[in-house]
């Protein structure tokens, strides 16, 4: 279906009225006035949106404009997630309304708005301050930990995924998305994944797997520096539980100095722990087995040099929503450099 035309004043991608219309057939008693609604900086995939009538704040989400990789963008998925995580220690915001393309051109998704801070730049970073940014990367990590709690039949989510083989599948997975948004060679980058093809480590512990988590992905209590929401479930599935803490590890430090309009590097500021700290805490949370932590971090690295490369050929095409895109293609070298350092060598 044509995604409908939106009116001048419409954030890019979202017909208010049409939501609106939709909200009130759904939670009649929701809204006390009219919709409004705006973009949300950040988020590099999904599209994020403010909703409000005036009194109250919702979230609605939606998936990118344009080229759209198969089942990267699954709204229901999310929807789900939140749904099954709500109920448990992982701090969600609670999913209030889930619709099809037949409303605004495309699925989506409406949840409770948390309320706290997103810590994306250097100076949100340092205005924590210590303690409580020592506090915040704790329970990021303390988050983590309950997450690979989750028993995944328990909350519902036991067909989720397919844990078995799941490393090799995810490697094979970004290779295939990266065919999809080809658009110039990098045979460093293919390289990279023949060499973490080649050493797939063992999984000790199938989990639900957040998929993107690091602190940018959080809402997060600004005076006391507890997690107050863990956001962006879009690649959520059952898995190694050690790609997240790579995840996490490699956004705190592995991409700091890389010119790109991302999240800063916590582990640059002053009085946020190093990501070896970060690594202790997990390690005694779980009590998992890190000795091939260096082959999850190669993968990391990979896997948002994948990213980055989609968004690239979204942003050649002129279907990304937001500023700087442009330069996010420039970056994928560096990534795949670091990547293959993380490994050993190049």
């Amino acid at each position: 279906m044509a995604e409908p035309t939106a009116a001048p004043t419409d954030p890019p991608g979202l017909p208010v009225a049409a939501v609106e219309e939709h909200v009130r057939r759904e939670l009649p008693d929701l809204l006390q006035g009219p919709l409004a609604a705006e973009l949300t900086s950040g988020g590099r995939s999904n599209l994020t949106y403010t909703l409000t009538d005036g009194r109250t704040r919702w979230v609605l989400r939606r998936p990118p404009l344009g080229h759209v990789l198969a089942t990267a963008h699954d709204m229901g998925r999310e929807h789900r997630l939140l749904a099954a995580l709500a109920p448990t220690a992982v701090p969600v915001p609670a999913p209030l309304l889930l619709a099809g393309p037949d409303v605004i051109g495309a699925p989506f998704y409406v949840m409770d708005f948390a309320d706290g801070a997103v810590l994306r730049t250097t100076d949100q970073l340092a205005a924590l301050g210590d303690p409580t940014a020592r506090a915040a990367a704790e329970d990021l990590v303390d988050v983590l930990v309950r997450l690979h709690a989750v028993v995944p039949d328990e909350v519902g989510l036991g067909d989720l995924g397919r844990p078995a083989g799941y490393l090799d599948r995810q490697l094979r997975t970004w290779q295939r998305q990266l065919a999809a948004s080809h658009s110039r060679d990098l045979p460093d980058l293919d390289a990279l994944a023949q060499r973490l093809g080649s050493a797939v480590p063992t999984t000790q512990r199938d989990t639900v797997v957040h998929g993107d988590y690091r602190l940018d992905n959080v809402v997060v209590d600004p005076t006391g520096g507890s997690v107050v929401a863990v956001l962006d479930w879009e690649m959520a599935t059952l898995g190694d539980p050690l790609t997240d803490l790579a995840s996490m590890v490699v956004w705190w430090s592995g991409v700091a100095g890389l010119d790109i309009p991302v999240a800063a590097a916590p582990g640059d500021v002053p009085g946020y722990p190093d990501a070896d700290q970060l690594v202790a805490w997990y390690a005694a949370g779980t009590g998992l087995d890190l000795g091939d932590l260096s082959w999850y971090l190669g993968f990391a690295f990979f896997k948002i040099a994948a990213i980055f490369e989609g968004i690239h050929y979204r942003s050649q095409q002129g279907l990304t929503v937001g500023e700087d895109f442009d330069r996010m293609g420039a970056v994928v070298p560096e990534l795949v450099e670091r990547g293959h350092a993380a490994l050993g060598g190049g």
